[in-house]
C-alpha cells in the first residue's frame, strides 16, 4: 500500500486484491507479453518451413521459458527503463528478451524475436491470457465461495416463514431461505456463462492479412500456423480481424460480469433492508466502532461497501464493453488506453464480492423478529380468501375482500367472521379457517431444491 496512491485499489484496499495483481498489474501485463514472444520463438523453431529459425534443444526452450518464470519486479523495472528510451512498451519487451539471451547459444536468433509481429499481435494475446487467468483462477473461485456460503444459510432458513414486501408494503408470505435462494440461482446462471466465455486471439500482422509473413515465406500456410499458435496458448483463434482483435469477446465477458454484479447489488440492498427490519442481526465485534458519536451503532457497512464498489466496477465495465469493440478503420489507439482499466473494473467487482462475503459471515437470522412481524399480518390472507371465493363462483370476490382489507389492519377475528359468512363448501371453508399468515407460504420451503 502506498499512502500516495490515487486509486483506493492500490491504497486502502490493496491487500484485499493481492491475488489479482499477478494478472492485472503492469508487471503482469509485461510478463504475459514476454510469454507470448517466447512461445512464438519456440513455435517457429518447431516449424520446418520457417527455415531461418533453427530447431531449439529442450535445454534452450527451458532457458527461454525460464525468462518468463523468473520474471520479477526488478526485471520489470529493466523493461520499463528500456521503454523510457524507446517510448514503446512492446518494443521494450523485444529488446529485453534480446538482452536476456545475449551471450547464450540462442543469441543468434535475436532478430527472430517478434518476427512478423505487430505490437497488437503480442498485446491481444497478453490481454486475453490476463483476463482468462484472472477470471478463471481468482474471480470465479471467490464468486463461487460467496454463493456457497449464502447457500448454506438459505438451506438452513428454507422453512422460516417471512413476510414478503412488494413496493415496500406487506405482501404474500414467503420463507427467508427461498428469498436468498433466488439470488443464488441467478448467480449460478451467470457463473455458468462466465465459465464458458471464449477468450479470442489474433496473430495475423499489421492489418490482419499476413502481409509480412507472405513476403518472407509466400508458400507457408500462415493461417494454420497462427491458429495452432493461439490454441497452444489456450485461446480461441479469431481468423478475421483488422490490426487489433475485435474485442467482442471482452464485451461479452464484461456484460456477463455486469449482470453478476447487478445481482450482487440487488442482494446488498435487500440485506441492508432485512437488517434494517431486524430480520437479520449482525455479529458484534467488541473492538469495532459503528459511529464516531453514537456508541450503539452496528452498521451494515460490508454490504454498503460492496454496493459502492459494484457501482464503480459496472461503470468501468459498461464503458469498456461499449468502447472496446469500436475502433476507427483498421485501428486507432483508443482501445489500448481503455483496456488498461480492465484490471480496475474486475478489481472493484472482486472487492465487492469480498465485502459481501464478510457481511454474510457476520449475519444471523432473528427468527423472533421475523415471526412477530408476520404473525399479526392477517391482511395478507385476503389473497387466498378471494381466490377460493372465485373457485366457488361467489360474486365480486376481489371487491369484497378489498373493502374489508385494503389499507386496513384486520385481526384474526375479523377474517374468521368474514370467512364464516361465505357460502363456501365446508372443506374449503375449514381450510381457510385453519390458515394463518405463518402457514400461508405455498411451496416456498421446497423451492430451495433448485439451488442444490
Amino acid at each position: 500500500m502506498s499512502i500516495n496512491s490515487l486509486s483506493p485499489l492500490d491504497g486502502r484496499y490493496s491487500k484485499n486484491i493481492d491475488p489479482l495483481k499477478p494478472c492485472f498489474s503492469e508487471w503482469g501485463l509485461i510478463k504475459y507479453r514476454i510469454h507470448a514472444e517466447v512461445e512464438w520463438l519456440i513455435m517457429m523453431s518447431e516449424e520446418a518451413n520457417i527455415t531461418h529459425v533453427r530447431a531449439l534443444s529442450d535445454t534452450e526452450k527451458a532457458a527461454l521459458r525460464k525468462i518468463v518464470a523468473d520474471f520479477n519486479e526488478e526485471q520489470a523495472r529493466v523493461v520499463k527503463d528500456i521503454e523510457d528510451e524507446t517510448r514503446h512498451d512492446v518494443k521494450a519487451v523485444e529488446y529485453y528478451i534480446k538482452k536476456k539471451i545475449k551471450g547464450s547459444s540462442i543469441e543468434g536468433l535475436s532478430e527472430s524475436i517478434h518476427f512478423c509481429c505487430t505490437s497488437e499481435d503480442i498485446n491481444n494475446l497478453a490481454h486475453a491470457l490476463m483476463l482468462k487467468d484472472g477470471i478463471n483462477n481468482e474471480w470465479i473461485p471467490i464468486a463461487e465461495d460467496m454463493v456457497k456460503r449464502l447457500s448454506a444459510i438459505a438451506e438452513e432458513a428454507g422453512d422460516i416463514p417471512m413476510l414478503a414486501r412488494t413496493h415496500g408494503q406487506a405482501a404474500t408470505p414467503t420463507t427467508a431461505g427461498k428469498e436468498l435462494a433466488v439470488f443464488i440461482y441467478r448467480w449460478k446462471r451467470q457463473l455458468s456463462q462466465i465459465r464458458n466465455i471464449e477468450y479470442l486471439g489474433k496473430f495475423n500482422g499489421a492489418v490482419g492479412c499476413y502481409n509480412a509473413h507472405c513476403a518472407a515465406y509466400p508458400d507457408i500456410q500462415w493461417e494454420e500456423i497462427s491458429r495452432r499458435f493461439i490454441e497452444r496458448l489456450g485461446l480461441t483463434f479469431n481468423p478475421l480481424t483488422t490490426q487489433i482483435e475485435s474485442h467482442d469477446y471482452m464485451a461479452e465477458l464484461f456484460h456477463a460480469l455486469i449482470r453478476f454484479n447487478n445481482i450482487l447489488m440487488d442482494f446488498d440492498r435487500d440485506m441492508w433492508s432485512y437488517i434494517s427490519l431486524g430480520y437479520f442481526r449482525q455479529k458484534v465485534v467488541s473492538t469495532e466502532v459503528g459511529s464516531s458519536v453514537m456508541p450503539h451503532k452496528v452498521n451494515p457497512i460490508d454490504f454498503e461497501n460492496s454496493e459502492a464498489n459494484i457501482g464503480i466496477s459496472n461503470a468501468l465495465l459498461e464503458h469498456l464493453a461499449s468502447k472496446l469493440p469500436i475502433s476507427r478503420l483498421q485501428r486507432d489507439l483508443t482501445d489500448s488506453s481503455a483496456i488498461r482499466n480492465a484490471g480496475s473494473a474486475i478489481g472493484h467487482s472482486y472487492l465487492a464480492i469480498k465485502s459481501a462475503i464478510r457481511g454474510i459471515g457476520r449475519i444471523s437470522i432473528d427468527r423472533n423478529a421475523i415471526y412477530s412481524d408476520l404473525a399479526d399480518a392477517w391482511e395478507v390472507l385476503a389473497e387466498p380468501v378471494q381466490t377460493v371465493m372465485r373457485k366457488a363462483a361467489i360474486e365480486n370476490p376481489y371487491e369484497r375482500m378489498k373493502a374489508l382489507s385494503r389499507g386496513k389492519k384486520i385481526t384474526q377475528d375479523d377474517l374468521r367472521a368474514f370467512i364464516n359468512s361465505l357460502a363456501l363448501p365446508q372443506v374449503d371453508k375449514n381450510r381457510l379457517l385453519k390458515l394463518t399468515p405463518v402457514t400461508y407460504t405455498g411451496i416456498a420451503s421446497t423451492l430451495i431444491k433448485h439451488i442444490k
